[in-house]
């Protein structure tokens, strides 16, 4: 009797992920870092530093190479949920799932085989340990997960952090709701038309302009194709250091 609850259970297990998959859930793995509160998940290759002040919270992971996509995925919702038909399933907690954004990367540890958990060509999730503490029990360290992104959920307008120097701008943007990531932007002084910026790194923005002195505007596309124009959401007394947040945000 107990045999046959066991291989019950076993096939209801399978049957679930064998669903998720077809459902457009993809396999990975999960660890956590960052301390029982998240605080050490503030920062990272992101660049969004504060994460409770850039939109994010706790709710958030460093990506392997294999997703983080050279920063192109900062910013990016992932639903992600335990695996239990793998091994190390047995240290899920049982119909928990979790929504995080991608906000660092994890880098590969060449002093393990393979690189360890964030290795090329695997995907994994370094998530901050009360979000990772959702779907799995603290004592295993590690486990198997499906994962999928979805549409992010975002409080408020979208955020641009302005750093650089007289002659170099570079804006970090920030709480993107629809897709969560940028796939180009725009920066507009009052003296000036368009002008392309580039990807610096992570969701750093770059114009080798000068703009001090002069009123801001920002135009975005997101990964999701939506196109916005923030116009004169800076003031000309705009100083490197400060962030401004708009009233106007993304559904993809």
């Amino acid at each position: 009797m107990k045999t046959t609850k066991s291989l019950v259970l076993l096939c209801t297990v399978l049957a679930a992920c064998l669903a998720l998959a077809a459902a457009g859930w993809s396999p990975g793995t999960a660890t956590f870092y960052g301390g029982a509160d998240g605080s050490g998940t503030m920062g990272g290759a992101c660049g969004y530093d504060n994460l409770y002040n850039a939109g994010y919270g706790v709710n958030n992971a460093a990506l392997s190479t294999t997703l983080f996509n050279d920063g192109a995925s900062c910013g990016q919702c992932y639903k992600i949920t335990c695996d239990r038909s793998r091994p190390g399933g047995q240290y899920c907690k049982p119909g928990n799932s979790i929504t995080v954004t991608a906000t660092n990367l994890c880098p590969p540890n060449y002093a393990l085989p393979n690189g360890g958990w964030c290795g090329p060509g695997r995907p994994h999730f370094d998530m901050a340990q009360p979000a990772w503490e959702h779907i799995g029990v603290y004592q295993a360290g590690v486990v198997p997960v499906f994962y999928q992104q979805v549409k992010c959920l975002r409080s408020g307008g979208v955020r641009f952090s302005i750093a650089g120097s007289n002659y170099f701008l570079l804006v970090n943007i920030q709480n993107l709701a629809g897709s969560g990531s940028v796939a180009a932007a725009w920066v507009k002084g009052d003296k000036t038309g368009w002008i392309q910026m580039s990807r610096n790194w992570g969701a750093n923005w770059q114009a080798l302009s000068g703009l001090v002195g002069q009123s801001l505007s920002f135009a975005v596309t997101s990964t999701g194709g939506q196109y916005i124009q923030f116009v004169n959401v800076v003031p000309s007394w705009w100083q490197f250091g400060m962030a401004f947040t708009t009233n106007k945000n993304f559904v993809r």
